[in-house]
């Protein structure tokens, strides 16, 4: 076991407003830890946390202080093409770069940065096992993830820890891909997504939170960190599980020509393919899922 360390006394966060930020925010401001925002849009006011529109707004207090950069424009979020690959790469890597360009600025520079990353840098690799020591494949999400990565790592301080969370499929009732999964499914249209062998690496929500904090309390922790639950599943049996959670058939099939004409690349890159992946350096280091199977974690979700 690791000898770990009381939480940071502040903690700034970049997409502190999104769906794994919402709930990163309501856990550090349980924990007593004062939390800045960045933000471009304004925010209702809330105890324990303030927002800034802009990282030249904000100087690193004294004290110890970390950062978990969540930035990122969902890849959900509409039909790709170049305007919104770009909007990805700007949200990702050169919001990277400058959160890395303001934590080298700093008189008191945070003690870790906590980064995120996907689980598409491993490509789409069929059946094989992925941990954080297997390759990446050439491909757009793998470029991406390692472009996103790079800024990260790239000049920054020895004075500031640096993690790097690669995350599969986050799960919650209030964000992620889980709502829209719901509709289908309660009417029984929530079957296999082309061939359904795919493999899907989830999380709860509530373990990815819980695995950051887990970061920021751990020094020996560094590099990189699959953010995925110990027992992935192939789509088909994803659906099976949600489809009994809910008491609903999940038969119906999505063909995948189907999909590909409705979402385009994002199905081919994100629901057609993915990773079989496990969370090997988090389980060595003694990490513990409160939720490692899919079943007690949609029960959960879902009632």
């Amino acid at each position: 076991m690791m000898n770990a360390i009381p939480l940071p006394e502040h903690v700034l966060i970049t997409g502190g407003t999104g769906f794994i930020g919402g709930h990163l925010v309501a856990a550090l401001v349980a924990r007593g830890v004062a939390v800045t925002v960045l933000s471009r849009s304004s925010q209702d006011a809330q105890a324990g946390v303030s927002y800034i529109r802009s990282l030249q707004d904000f100087v690193a207090p004294e004290g110890r202080s970390a950062v978990v950069n969540l930035a990122g424009e969902p890849l959900n979020s509409g039909r790709w093409n170049a305007s919104r690959k770009a909007q990805f790469r700007d949200s990702r890597v050169n919001m990277t770069r400058d959160l890395v360009a303001w934590i080298n600025a700093q008189a008191h520079a945070p003690e870790t940065l906590v980064s995120g990353s996907a689980v598409g840098w491993y490509g789409h690799r069929g059946d094989e096992i992925l941990t954080e020591v297997s390759e990446g494949p050439p491909g757009y999400s793998h470029q991406l993830c390692s472009d996103w990565e790079a800024a990260a790592q790239t000049g920054l301080s020895d004075a500031t820890r640096l993690c790097l969370l690669r995350t599969g499929v986050v799960l919650g009732t209030d964000g992620g891909p889980l709502p829209e999964m719901l509709g289908p499914a309660r009417v029984g249209l929530g079957g296999p997504l082309g061939s359904g062998q795919q493999w899907w690496s989830w999380i709860h929500v509530t373990d990815l939170v819980s695995m950051i904090l887990w970061l920021l309390e751990n020094p020996s922790c560094n590099g990189v960190f699959n953010g995925t639950a110990p027992e992935p599943l192939r789509q088909a049996e994803f659906a099976r599980v949600l489809g009994k959670t809910l008491h609903r058939p999940a038969f119906i099939p999505l063909p995948a020509p189907v999909a590909r004409l409705m979402l385009g690349e994002f199905a081919e890159e994100i629901l057609l393919n993915g990773q079989r992946v496990e969370p090997a350096r988090v389980q060595a280091h003694g990490f513990q899922f409160e939720f490692p199977s899919l079943a007690p974690a949609l029960t959960d979700l879902l009632g």
